[in-house]
């Protein structure tokens, strides 16, 4: 999985703020602060479906658009990725390290009730 465009993201983050499944006009209407061809919206909503961001399901005419999964779903292969990063002959170890580091006491603190229930 790659990360997204910024334009991918901004609709990314509009369908997964919705309870619904959209159209490419109703997600055109909700994009902020740009002034897009609706041909371009339906051009990142079909990239997005081929990519695996999105289902979509025909509603008429039109197509209907949903995230295939949840923002943190996406979230969570990003960090994994990153982990991956390391290769081989990086150190792993030390990436989590670093990254248990930087995290806040309440991330810490979910990061080990996950890891007690895997665990059980």
């Amino acid at each position: 999985m790659k990360g997204l465009g910024e334009l991918e993201r901004s609709i990314m983050d509009i369908l997964w703020a919705e309870s619904r499944p959209l159209t490419a006009r109703e997600v055109g209407r909700l994009i902020e602060d740009r002034d897009l061809a609706p041909t371009t919206v339906m051009t990142v909503l079909d990239r997005l479906t081929r990519k695996g961001f999105l289902n979509r399901t025909r509603d008429g005419r039109a197509w209907r658009y949903a995230p295939a999964a949840g923002r943190d779903a996406y979230v969570a292969e990003l960090m994994l990725e990153a982990l991956e990063m390391t290769g081989e002959t990086g150190d792993r170890s030390a990436a989590l390290q670093r990254f248990a580091e930087r995290v806040s006491d309440s991330e810490a603190e979910i990061l080990r009730r996950a890891l007690t229930e895997l665990e059980e």
